[in-house]
């Protein structure tokens, strides 16, 4: 069995501000979709060109608070608010 490390108060830092990143991901892609409607993950990530996996991540917080209704097309994936 693995032992979980004490996290430093530096990382514990940095968690506050990666999470504070998902969020505003979130918010981003809540207002994208309000003004857009449906569409296609792939346009959504290349319209908002957020840094990194950002996407992926506000669309997984969106999805928890049961947000998001999801399509699968034959070639991609689309999201629309509920």
């Amino acid at each position: 069995m693995a032992l979980l490390k004490k996290k430093s108060n530096a990382t514990l830092a940095q968690d506050a501000d990666i999470q504070q990143e998902i969020i505003n991901a979130a918010g981003l892609i809540y207002n994208y979709l309000s003004d857009k409607g449906e569409v296609s993950i792939s346009k959504m990530k290349k319209d908002l060109d957020l840094y990194g996996n950002f996407t992926e991540m506000g669309l997984g917080w969106l999805s928890r608070e049961d947000k998001l209704e999801y399509t699968k097309k034959i070639r991609s994936v689309s999201v629309k608010l509920r």
